[in-house]
């Protein structure tokens, strides 16, 4: 089975100034996320990546790259979930034939099918494809929330591997409890990432670690080794800027906050696409108080 690690980053996209993906920017991205941040695994065209936006084409085309850049250093893992099954069999089909390690199946949104409805969905991706599958069950954006029955039930299929948990500490627990060994959890959520793991969770699937992820490094390999009292106060002190890169007290949706942080810090990546527009003045500002104290 495919080791990911326990802290995966979900990257962001960088565009240019027209709005197109910018290649060289993301191949120095690449490299900053795993030789500087420590990254495992990456997730390519998630969320994070602003997925919405991208064409198939242009998603394909960014898992071959990604795959070919990161050249073996870490895992790739390819978001290729949908609220469609069949499209989300065709984008897994080429994220497998353009390499990837895995992939990353989100829950199926907007047209929110009953619990067996989304077992059917991912027991036939998963069929489809000889590539170990993620679940991710985030409620806050899908509108539906895969429960913690129906996550161990496709857990018996061989090669759904893991699942990005977002929707309680409650739900991580049950399904950490009773999961078959080798089903993983992964935390979806930064600032909960470390009371996850206190209940069973694996490891991380970041947006934060673009940033912060060599620290966030050493506070997961604190908390494994045993040193618990350390990872606290770790976790505590990377608390602000887990709240503040999803907006508090700002509401801003990811990933328009990290995406002005790694500008700060001198790391191309260009803006968001419409719908989601850049920070205001008092938005960057917030940011970048938050990245000086």
């Amino acid at each position: 089975m495919v080791n990911f690690g326990r802290l995966i980053t979900a990257m962001v996209t960088p565009f240019d100034q027209q709005g197109e993906i910018d290649w060289t920017a993301l191949s120095s991205l690449i490299d900053y996320l795993i030789e500087e941040q420590h990254s495992e695994s990456l997730v390519v065209s998630g969320t994070t990546g602003e997925s919405p936006t991208l064409s198939d084409d242009e998603k394909i085309k960014l898992f071959a790259f990604v795959v070919e850049k990161a050249a073996g250093r870490c895992k790739i893992i390819a978001g290729t979930g949908s609220n469609n099954t069949r499209h989300s069999i065709h984008l897994t089909r080429a994220a497998e034939q353009a390499g990837a390690d895995g992939v990353l199946l989100v829950v199926p949104y907007y047209n929110k099918p009953n619990q067996e409805g989304m077992y059917q969905h991912f027991k036939s991706i998963a069929n489809s494809t000889s590539l170990p599958a993620i679940l991710y069950n985030v409620p806050s954006r899908t509108g539906a929330s895969l429960t913690a029955e129906t996550t161990l039930r496709l857990a018996q299929i061989p090669n759904i591997v893991g699942t990005k948990e977002c929707a309680s500490l409650a739900q991580v627990t049950q399904i950490a409890a009773a999961a078959p060994e080798g089903f993983l959890v992964y935390s979806g959520d930064d600032a909960s990432g470390l009371p996850a793991m206190a209940v069973g969770a694996y490891g991380i699937i970041s947006v934060a670690s673009h940033v912060v992820g060599a620290e966030m490094k050493r506070m997961l390999d604190s908390f494994v080794g045993g040193h618990a009292q350390e990872a606290a106060k770790l976790h505590q002190q990377l608390f602000p800027i887990f709240k503040g890169m999803f907006g508090c007290p700002h509401p801003l949706p990811n990933p328009v906050a990290v995406k002005y942080a790694l500008e700060l810090r001198g790391i191309k990546v260009g803006s968001v696409r419409l719908p989601l527009i850049p920070p205001t003045e008092d938005e960057a500002e917030f940011i970048k108080i938050l990245f000086t104290r």
